[in-house]
């Protein structure tokens, strides 16, 4: 053991502040780019958005991002600024005779007079029904009926607590207990409140679980005493397997009363009775990239729409350029910011060309499936574009994340076109897992519903079409496809 001092050459990465925000840029969905490009607007006053119609109209002098960094550094200094025109000088000391008495300009515009605005009457307002900005949800609904029909206190109490504690299927998700120490009542008040809101409309609200729910609505219907309550308290299980035949049995009834009181239950009852008060809002995807056949190839065009365009503001620029006239923490702070400003335009820059270049290796590598369909969609890893464009599959999987590509096949996620595959037999080639449960998909819509596919036949007709495919597979795809079980399919009711 000894202490000595030695020299040794070695590499690593250092992620500098900078290359954290290339990185970070790079994995940003459109939304999350949007809002932060929208928060940098906000706190960087370096930064400036070019609007639309200003975008060709670029000052004169405004050069490049780092024009004016450029030119301290090399000592030199910045083109000098042309004379301001005798408008210019008197529009710039109105402002100034402005900046100086701020608090008294404002106040002389507060002088009490009429500048337009006009104070409607109560005849001119629009109606409550006119306002209102989106649906009642299930809990204002239910809301509304208790206050109109109790009037008790405690009741009142536990009921709020009550509909609190309702999902969006119309389903009591907590304890009598929990729900008595929350609301400060006793047992007795919770359960009578319960009552008055299992009776509120829709029809189930306020259940524990699905059996409940289906006899509220059975006594709603008056149908109390018959088969469907009897098949509703004994055999749920064996309705959801199709086993008619067993509840036949065990009932003494025929298998055709079992199949109309099925019917009844499955045509007639809600399951979810919370469902008419789910928002129905639409969330449309919007394509980070778009693929377009012009003639005889295919064209990326990268999706640029709804970002603020972004430039260095060129008055702050033209400070750094003066020598004089800029105290020393100004200059410092204006630099700090520019290098800022300068890091995301140029992050900017460098997440679209690797997006570009990701969406290029895509399309050269999925060209069948652009063409036919996913009947040709060929197996493909990260590590298959990785190499194509010489990056690391890392920074592949973060350009691939959260982003959509626009094609003549539809619009799908970057992720999509990665998928493990399978070898067909005979011919060698590789089919996309993605196929074959498309595949499977097609099997199960064209089958008999009197007689289902088991998924042992599945995998009969997968080998007769060269694919050899494990049986558990199959069900493992079923399930993800949410294709339910052979005896789950069975019957008429589907």
């Amino acid at each position: 053991m000894e202490a000595r001092l030695e020299l040794k050459l070695s590499q690593k990465l250092i992620m500098t502040p900078q290359l954290q925000q290339a990185i970070k840029l790079l994995q940003l969905s459109r939304l999350e780019l949007s809002q932060t490009l929208a928060q940098e607007l906000q706190e960087n006053p370096v930064l400036e958005e070019v609007l639309p119609d200003a975008a060709d109209d670029t000052p004169e002098g405004d050069g490049e991002p780092g024009e004016a960094m450029a030119s301290m550094e090399a000592g030199t200094t910045a083109p000098e600024r042309q004379p301001e025109t005798e408008g210019e000088m008197e529009l710039k000391s109105e402002f100034d005779q402005v900046g100086t008495r701020w608090d008294e300009y404002i106040d002389e515009m507060s002088d009490g007079r009429d500048y337009g605005t006009i104070e409607p009457s109560e005849d001119d307002r629009p109606s409550y029904d006119q306002t209102l900005t989106r649906m009642p949800s299930l809990s204002d609904h239910l809301m509304w009926q208790l206050h109109l029909s109790v009037s008790d206190n405690a009741l009142l109490a536990a009921g709020e607590v009550i509909i609190g504690n309702i999902d969006d299927d119309g389903y009591l998700r907590a304890t009598l207990d929990e729900m008595a120490l929350a609301a400060g009542t006793t047992m007795r008040d919770v359960e009578s409140a319960l009552a008055i809101i299992q009776g509120f409309d829709p029809v189930g609200v306020g259940a524990r679980d699905l059996k409940e729910c289906l006899l509220i609505q059975v006594r709603y219907l008056d149908l109390q005493g018959s088969l469907v309550e009897k098949i509703i308290r004994e055999h749920l299980p064996d309705l959801e397997k199709r086993k008619y035949q067993n509840i036949a049995k065990v009932l003494n009834v025929t298998q055709q009363d079992v199949l109309e009181a099925s019917a009844v239950i499955i045509h007639e009852l809600e399951p979810k009775p919370g469902r008419p008060f789910a928002s129905a809002d639409t969330q449309y995807v919007v394509p980070d990239v778009y693929v377009v056949k012009v003639e005889d190839r295919y064209v990326i065009q990268l999706n640029e729409e709804g970002f603020p365009r972004v430039r260095i503001n060129p008055y702050y620029r033209k400070i750094l350029g003066q020598k004089e006239g800029v105290d020393k923490t100004t200059r410092e702070y204006i630099e700090e910011r520019l290098r800022s400003a300068q890091w995301l335009i140029k992050g900017m820059e460098q997440r679209n060309k690797t997006i570009y270049k990701v969406a290029e290796s895509i399309v050269k590598f999925q060209t069948e499936f652009l063409e036919h369909g996913i009947s040709l969609l060929k197996p493909m890893v990260l590590k298959d574009v990785a190499e194509d464009i010489s990056m690391h599959e890392s920074t592949i999987s973060r350009v691939t994340t959260n982003k959509y590509m626009h094609t003549p096949q539809g619009i799908f996620p970057l992720k999509f076109f990665f998928t493990t595959g399978f070898t067909t037999a005979g011919t060698g080639a590789e089919v996309s897992s993605l196929t074959v449960k498309d595949t499977i998909q097609k099997m199960i819509r064209e089958e008999n519903p009197a007689a289902p596919l088991k998924d042992q036949q599945i995998v009969d007709a997968l080998k007769a079409r060269g694919l050899d495919i494990a049986r558990r597979t199959v069900a493992k795809y079923r399930e993800e496809l949410r294709i339910p079980p052979t005896s789950s399919r069975k019957g008429n009711f589907r």
